[in-house]
């Protein structure tokens, strides 16, 4: 069957309208990183607030089949968002979790996403429950073998749920699902979730607001590819609770425990 030429087409311009969209945005980005020092909290607001409406427009923009593309600008364009840390300061997060809402509706399967949605939405931003939401919604679409280490999904949302909102029980569920996961792969970084999955969980059962359950979850963002906020962010719970941090010569961090839960 022969296929219309304005079929043909119209593919392709939506997919360069979703560059447009993206591309547009460098010399408004450039401008800002040169001239932020100068600018007001009310203009930084002005202008996260046309970030939000390009943000709203690309999550109605039908993809046509390009949805890893469409993921791939929108998560470097958080990255930039996140990164940007004069700006961050002055006006806050709160625009994480709408980058997160089209990048996993588009790559549920984007495993680096999910990290980054947990940090920059809950941690920062003060947004846990709409991270745990989007956590579920992309999990729906997963399953243990898709994408690799899917069970450290499981883990962010566990320590969401403990960290942010105090659920113990719902994080208890959330880390029994990612041994239940991870116990269905043979390689020693599996194995060794499923054992401080399963040693959290077990924290939480005997004692709700186990301190040694919540270093155990703090010392997991530690040891994550974070910024170095987060990381300074994680030695400091960790040290409130009683326990001790020692980085060693490779950077690699060593978490003991306080001799009481």
């Amino acid at each position: 069957m022969l296929l219309s030429r304005e079929f043909l087409i119209t593919p392709l311009v939506a997919c360069f309208c979703i560059l447009g969209i993206s591309f547009s945005q460098y010399p408004r980005l450039q401008k800002l990183l040169t001239s932020k020092q100068s600018m007001s909290v009310e203009t930084l607001e002005k202008d996260q607030q046309k970030e939000g409406l390009r943000l709203g427009l690309l999550q109605e923009i039908p993809s046509f089949s390009y949805d890893n593309l469409i993921a791939d600008w929108v998560y470097i364009d958080f990255l930039q968002y996140f990164g940007d840390n004069e700006v961050r300061e002055k006006i806050g997060f709160s625009l994480s979790p709408e980058f997160f809402e089209i990048i996993l509706k588009h790559d549920p399967k984007f495993l680096e996403a999910y990290l980054h949605l947990s940090v920059s939405s809950s941690l920062y931003a003060g947004m846990p429950e709409r991270t745990i939401t989007l956590i579920d919604k992309g999990l729906r679409s997963l399953s243990p073998t898709l994408p690799e280490k899917s069970y450290y999904i499981w883990r962010y949302k566990g320590t969401d749920e403990l960290l942010f909102l105090g659920d113990s029980q719902a994080a208890r569920n959330s880390f029994l699902k990612a041994a239940e996961w991870a116990s269905q792969h043979d390689d020693p970084e599996s194995k060794n979730i499923v054992y401080i999955s399963q040693k959290t969980a077990e924290f939480l059962q005997r004692n709700p607001d186990s301190k040694f359950a919540r270093i155990a979850t703090w010392t997991m963002v530690l040891q994550n590819n974070v910024d170095d906020k987060t990381r300074k962010r994680a030695i400091k719970e960790i040290e409130n609770l009683g326990g001790k941090v020692v980085i060693n010569d490779d950077g690699v961090p060593a978490v003991t425990l306080p001799e009481k839960d």
